[in-house]
């Protein structure tokens, strides 16, 4: 073959591979219509996994995931132990709220040469079909399944359950079984992960944030503003090029950051590209004549573009000088609703105010994490306990949380759970819902706490523990009573991250934090059998509280703003920087979690054996190749996914179920009747009842968002809920304006 073939050759081997990747999206919605189809085959009365699997293409394990009903008796182990009265909830400390509430996963670059996009596959909002939690990592030990523990049912122990020969449940065949979660070496190699990285701490910093000169253009109608002027722009098509020559040409100096509020200019080309991502890369990376991607200066790290379907980051040097900007989209810290982007400015202005009131040198960074994390790294005591700043936890031990702490709760409940038509769906949004929860955070060397050891524990120990800050290795069994939603995450078969076992009977391993494990063992309705298996215990500490109470009153103060401001335009602002302010708690909790870093690059099509060998493609154009490959965790300073897990954990506990003290009554999907819950979407309800919950405008409260009268017909698909949602929320508008 000479070189004229073989670059032939090379031409068509491309138009195959862009003809695999059309193909593939084709093939999501085939797959889509499948799992619909088997869903409604379950309903019948003789319908078998065994059967199914084969007329579908599947593993009978896929076929159980997407309908539990049909699980194989190996998967699932009866409980015959009577349900025992559930101890009474220990109380917190005098002048603390109950934890439980929940967060998203950052949407911040780390600092490398190539943008990292481990972030960048984080939705702005989870998606309602499936968990959130990324997949085990395979490298860490995988538990074996005879390990010994402590059983617990609605807080009655029992001594260490035998091993194999027992009653124990029948462990499934490997094909069948859903994928293993890590767990802790055994003796002194488990041990060495629970101590803090050398050298790595978060302290408080030394040095004031430098603001950056901002301006607010929404590329679909060209308005520009900056400061207290405002300018109409010809944007052309506009690429990155066309932006950034017309935004210099107007205002020549100084400016460092674009805010996008309207117009996306990424999806401009998005009916050539299969996947948005893919569009967005195109427009990220298109020729910049005079400018090229930004490679970081002085302490801000952050270097290349950040690849997101729906909130990129472009990052630009001049080619001569030192000159430095970024491109970014407002809708990483508010949704906005066509607004002008003076009322946008107005917003940030806000924003800053309000800040400085607590931090009087408070910067509104690029994105809503960034500025969490620097606000949190400013509230670090000077003096005290904490003087030295919080240490690091073992990379080990951020793997193994990194693998088994999964974020808010996502789960679209189909037909037969509930009924093929529905009366009604009516939305339930807990406010400010995270802001509740960071009242206690785990601090300290962590200390490992095996099955034997909390068997030697009294009762009363235990549920101290358990209501400590926690991360639990447990076996559950669902009772056999049980008619509800499910109460504990577990890993589930294929390469979904988490599904919430409700089927009575079945048993599962998995790992769960003590808000979620608690509320398992004391839900108003059957305890949960809990067998403690292994577990890791911190001291209860506030890293959180200040900074978290600091933005809860500017949060209050702003939607005070919003609520009685006389001025639409200036409420309208104030109601925005109050979602920003949201936004800040959210994303700077998200960001603790720190995962493992994903860099992304891009080499020119004529180069294609540049490629790094390790490395996914994930764009392509007529230009060059888009790839991403992994690389570990960073020594980042701030990494603290032991505070993300204890949130997340107690904001799922709180969908279940939470207490109103002054009321005297609770709230959340365990106190509504069995059928009626449709779905969990991070820290809303979606349900086919109202309820008189109360509502007192605090954090973690139930918000009525939306209610739509049917009769309608059940969700099967994010897509669908997200519909029926967007119609309620119309409709109790239209409603609350008619009254």
């Amino acid at each position: 073959m000479d070189a004229h073939r073989y670059n032939a050759a090379l031409a068509d081997l491309r138009t195959v591979r862009d003809q695999i990747k059309k193909a593939r999206a084709q093939l999501a919605k085939l797959e889509a219509d499948r799992d619909r189809r088997i869903t409604r085959l379950a309903v019948h009365e003789k319908a078998r996994a065994d059967r199914i699997a084969p007329a579908a293409g599947l593993s009978v394990a896929d076929v159980v995931a997407l309908a539990p009903a049909l699980a194989p008796d190996s998967l699932a182990a009866a409980d015959n132990a009577p349900a025992l009265p559930a101890p009474p909830e220990p109380s917190p400390e005098a002048g603390e709220e109950a934890p439980q509430e929940e967060i998203a996963e950052p949407q911040t670059a780390a600092p490398a040469a190539h943008r990292p996009a481990a972030a960048a596959d984080a939705p702005s909002q989870p998606a309602a079909s499936g968990g959130t939690a990324p997949a085990a990592d395979t490298s860490l030990p995988a538990p074996r399944p005879d390990t010994p523990g402590t059983t617990m049912t609605g807080g009655t122990r029992s001594q260490p359950a035998a091993p194999a020969g027992s009653a124990a449940p029948q462990t499934p065949p490997a094909s069948e079984a859903p994928r293993s979660l890590p767990s802790l070496p055994e003796g002194d190699a488990g041990d060495a992960w629970l101590t803090h990285s050398t050298g790595l701490a978060s302290r408080r910093p030394n040095f004031t944030q430098q603001a950056r000169s901002t301006v607010f253009l929404d590329a679909g109608t060209g308005v520009l503003v900056h400061r207290q002027q405002t300018h109409r722009l010809d944007l052309g098509a506009a690429s990155a090029a066309e932006i950034l020559t017309a935004v210099f040409h107007t205002v020549p100096e100084g400016v460092e950051r674009i805010y996008i509020t309207g117009g996306d200019p990424w999806h401009r080309d998005a009916d050539r590209y299969p996947y948005l991502r893919d569009a967005v890369a195109a427009w990220l990376n298109a020729p910049t004549p005079g400018w090229r991607t930004d490679t970081g200066r002085g302490r801000d790290r952050m270097a290349g573009h950040f690849v997101h379907a729906r909130n990129p980051v472009g990052r630009y040097q001049r080619e001569s000088g030192d000159q430095h900007v970024e491109i970014r989209s407002v809708g990483e810290w508010f949704d906005t609703d066509g607004d002008d982007p003076t009322v946008i400015r107005d917003a940030f202005v806000l924003l800053w105010q309000a800040l400085r009131r607590h931090w009087p040198d408070a910067v509104v960074m690029g994105s809503p994490s960034q500025t969490g994390r620097d606000l949190w790294t400013r509230t670090i005591p000077v003096r005290g306990q904490h003087v030295d700043g919080f240490p690091v936890l073992s990379e080990e031990l951020r793997g193994l949380l990194h693998a088994t702490a999964g974020q808010g709760r996502n789960e679209l409940v189909v037909p037969p759970r509930v009924p093929e038509q529905l009366p009604r769906l009516v939305e339930y949004d807990r406010t400010f819902a995270y802001a509740k929860h960071t009242w206690k955070s785990p601090v300290g060397t962590p200390r490992r706490i095996t099955a034997q050891t909390f068997a030697a524990w009294s009762e009363k120990e235990q549920m101290r523990a358990l209501y400590g800050c926690g991360h639990w290795h447990v076996r559950v069994t669902v009772p056999d009573t049980w008619n509800h939603v499910g109460l504990l995450p577990a890993p589930a078969p294929g390469d979904r991250a988490w599904h919430y076992p409700a089927q009575p009977g079945t048993t599962f391993t998995t790992w769960a934090g003590g808000p979620e494990i608690h509320t398992a063992l004391t839900n108003p309705l059957t305890p949960w059998k809990i067998e403690i298996l292994d577990g890791i215990l911190w001291e209860d500490g506030k890293p959180l509280d200040d900074w978290a109470k600091k933005l809860k009153d500017t949060w209050a103060n702003l939607s005070a703003q919003a609520h009685f401001q006389g001025d639409p335009a200036q409420a309208r602002a104030a109601h925005l920087a109050s979602r920003a302010v949201r936004s800040i708690l959210l994303y700077g909790i998200g960001s603790f979690a720190q995962r493992p870093r994903m860099v992304t690059g891009t080499t020119p099509r004529t180069a294609e054996r540049d490629v790094p060998t390790d490395a996914e493609i994930i764009g392509f154009d007529d230009q060059q190749i888009t790839w991403q490959k992994p690389t570990g965790f960073a020594r980042d300073p701030n990494a603290h996914p032991e505070w993300a897990a204890a949130i997340w954990s107690s904001a799922r506990a709180a969908l279940l179920t939470q207490r109103h003290r002054d009321e005297g009554t609770y709230a959340g999907a365990l106190h509504t009747p069995p059928g009626t819950v449709i779905a969990f979407r991070t820290d809303a309800l979606y349900l086919t009842q109202p309820h008189n919950w109360p509502h007192h405008h605090q954090p973690g409260d139930y918000l009525l968002r939306g209610h739509l009268t049917g009769p309608l017909t059940a969700p099967t698909t994010e897509d669908e809920l997200l519909t029926l949602r967007d119609a309620g929320r119309a409709a109790l508008t239209t409603a609350g304006q008619e009254a």
